[in-house]
């Protein structure tokens, strides 16, 4: 009978380690994007276990919701687009709870 309560105990910390490995393998979407000259933009995306996001679709959407440059990031994790005349975010959209968006504000000038 004495067995029994520690079979309990190894089972319960066994589903409590289980459920706090899906922490250990989360990574966070990340996305930088700079002005590289006066009329160009290149965005970086990734995340933040290091792995790169090729093929993952960045967008430069205006202030009314319009798609101003459909994209995706190339092999190389980046996509370079000419900066639009009107105000605008990029939307860096690798699914679910990946998300990140930078507002034109945030975009510095080289």
């Amino acid at each position: 009978m004495s067995a029994r309560p520690s079979l309990r105990w190894l089972t319960a910390s066994a589903l409590c380690l289980l459920g706090l490995s899906g922490n250990a393998l989360a990574h966070n979407p990340m996305c930088e994007c700079k002005q590289i000259d006066n009329e160009q933009i290149r965005c970086t995306g990734g995340f933040s276990d290091g792995s790169g996001a090729p093929g993952v679709t960045l967008d430069v959407i205006g202030y009314d919701e319009t798609i101003l440059v459909p994209g995706k990031l190339g092999e190389d994790s980046t996509v370079t687009f000419k900066r639009p005349a009107s105000e605008f975010y990029v939307l860096f959209d690798a699914g679910p709870g990946h998300v990140v968006e930078i507002d034109q504000a945030d975009i510095r000038s080289p």
